[in-house]
C-alpha cells in the first residue's frame, strides 16, 4: 500500500506568537481521515514503532513515503526542519499545510499553503469535512499527475533526487495487531508506539485511573523526552494519582514540571498546571509562599493567553488572599486583591462570553459556562442565574455539575465571610 507520512507536533501546542494552544491531533485525525479516503496508509513519527533512535525511520519516510504531508501550525520547528529535508530529498508530492492564523515566517510565498481553521481544542464539523476533501483531492491529484512543488528541485534542475530503498523490517511491522482492551488496556503488541501509549494514557485519564495513566505516560516519556505535552499529561496524572500520599504526589508532579521550566515559561498549560499543583500545595501545607506561587503563575497563564481557566482560577485565589490579608490586619493590601479579582472576572467575562456558543465540543463549552457563571456569582451579576440556567441544561456528567455547584458555593462563602470581616474592620477603624 502507498503510503503517506505526516510531519507535525503531538498532542497539544502553544503558538507562542499570540499565546493559543493548538490541539494538533484534531488537526491529525483530520489528515488522517482524507489520506486514507485516498487510499493510502497514514502514519506520523509518534505512530512508529522502532528500536535505537527515531531519527533513521523518520529520514526514512521522508525519502520513501508516496506523499509528505508537512503541517506548520504552531512553528514548529521540527516540521520545518523535516519539512526541508524532504523537498531536498524528493521533487514532488509533498503538501504543506498550516491553521489559518499562522504567519509564514519563511519565503514560501511560490509554495502552496494549504490553509484550515483551528478553535484550538477541536476542529468544527464543517470545517473537518472541508480540509478532509480538499486534501483527498489533493493526493489524488499529486499522485495522478505529479508535477515539481520543492523549490530544491524548481530552482536546481539539474538536480537528481536520491533513489528511494526499502523499507527495513522493523518499519513494515509497525501497524501489526494493536488494539485495546475493554478497560482500554494495550494489548496485542510487544513493542507499542509512542502514540499508541499515549492514547492508552489519555483512556486512562478519561477514566480517573490516574495511577495506572502515570505508569503509561512515564513510558511514554522515555520514548519522547522533549515532547512539553507528554511532560504536562505526565505532571497533572502523577499529582491527580494521589500516591503514595498527596503531598508526595504533589511533589513529584512539581518536580516533573520543572523540566519546562515554569517560573520563565510562557506556556499557559503549563502555567496552569504549576498553578493547580501549588494550590494543592497550599490547601495540604497552608504556606504562604504556595499560595502566592500558584496566584503568581495563574496570572502569567491568564494574561498570556487570556483563558478563562487561568482566569476564574486566578480570581478565586485573589479573594482568598484578600481574606488572609484582613484577617491579618493589612486591610489595604486585602482591598487591592479584592479589586483585581473584580477585574479579572470582568475580563473573563470579556473573552468567555464569545466562546460560549461557538464550541461544538460538549465538554469544552460547559467548562466555558461555567467560567462565566462563577464569574458573575463573584461580581454580584444579575447574569448568574442565566449562566446557570444554561448549565443546568446540558448534558454532561454530574461530576462536572457537582464541580460547578460546590465551587460556587466555596466562593460565597469566602465572600460572604470577606464582606463581613472588612466591616468590622471598618468599625474599628479609628477615624482619619
Amino acid at each position: 500500500m502507498s503510503q503517506c507520512f505526516v510531519v507535525q507536533g503531538f498532542g497539544k501546542k502553544t503558538d507562542y506568537t499570540d499565546g493559543r494552544v493548538l490541539d494538533l491531533d484534531a488537526s491529525y485525525e483530520i489528515i488522517k481521515m482524507a489520506v486514507e479516503a485516498a487510499g493510502l496508509e497514514c502514519v506520523r513519527a509518534d505512530e512508529i514503532v522502532h528500536a535505537g533512535t527515531i531519527d533513521v525511520p523518520m529520514y526514512e519516510r521522508l525519502l520513501n513515503a508516496d506523499v509528505v504531508i508537512a503541517d506548520l501550525s504552531t512553528y514548529n520547528v521540527n516540521a520545518a526542519f523535516e519539512l526541508g529535508v524532504r523537498y531536498a530529498l524528493k521533487p514532488y508530492t509533498t503538501i504543506v499545510l498550516a491553521e489559518e492564523q499562522f504567519k509564514n515566517p519563511f519565503d514560501l510565498s511560490h509554495i502552496v499553503l494549504r490553509r484550515y481553521k483551528h478553535l484550538g481544542d477541536e476542529i468544527g464539523f464543517k470545517e473537518a469535512n472541508r480540509l478532509m476533501n480538499d486534501l483527498k483531492a489533493a493526493i489524488e491529484k499529486i499522485l495522478s499527475q505529479p508535477a515539481i512543488d520543492s523549490p530544491v528541485y524548481t530552482y536546481l534542475p539539474h538536480l537528481q533526487p536520491p533513489a528511494a530503498k526499502a523499507e527495513p523490517a522493523h518499519a513494515a511491522a509497525v501497524k501489526s495487531g494493536l488494539s485495546f482492551g475493554p478497560a482500554g488496556d494495550l494489548v496485542g503488541e510487544d513493542n507499542p508506539s509512542a502514540k499508541a501509549i499515549l492514547d492508552a494514557a489519555m483512556k486512562k485519564i478519561a477514566a480517573s485511573d490516574f495511577a495506572a495513566a502515570r505508569i503509561l505516560l512515564e513510558e511514554v516519556d522515555k520514548l519522547r523526552p522533549e515532547d512539553s505535552f507528554v511532560v504536562q499529561q505526565l505532571a497533572l496524572a502523577t499529582y491527580k494519582s494521589k500516591q503514595p500520599t498527596v503531598v508526595e504526589a504533589l511533589h513529584a508532579a512539581r518536580d516533573v514540571l520543572k523540566r519546562l521550566s515554569p517560573e520563565i515559561s510562557n506556556n499557559p498549560e503549563t502555567l496552569g498546571l504549576w498553578g493547580a499543583i501549588h494550590k494543592r500545595l497550599w490547601e495540604e501545607c497552608g504556606r504562604p509562599e504556595c499560595l502566592s506561587e500558584c496566584i503568581a503563575a495563574y496570572e502569567r497563564g491568564f494574561y498570556l493567553k487570556q483563558d478563562h481557566y487561568n482566569g476564574i482560577n486566578l480570581a478565586y485565589l485573589l479573594n482568598l488572599r484578600a481574606l488572609q490579608f484582613l484577617q491579618s490586619g493589612n486591610r489595604d493590601e486585602a482591598v487591592a486583591d479584592f479589586v483585581l479579582a473584580r477585574r479579572v472576572r470582568k475580563d473573563v467575562i470579556r473573552y468567555a462570553s464569545a466562546l460560549a456558543d461557538k464550541l461544538e465540543d460538549r465538554d469544552n463549552r460547559y467548562w466555558v459556562i461555567a467560567s462565566l457563571y462563577e464569574a458573575a456569582v463573584g461580581l454580584g451579576d444579575s447574569q448568574a442565574a442565566a449562566w446557570e440556567t444554561k448549565a443546568k441544561a446540558m448534558d454532561v456528567p454530574a461530576w462536572m455539575q457537582e464541580t460547578r455547584e460546590s465551587q460556587a458555593a466555596k466562593l460565597g462563602q469566602l465572600l460572604e465571610t470577606y464582606a463581613e470581616l472588612f466591616a468590622k474592620s471598618m468599625d474599628t477603624a479609628e477615624p482619619a
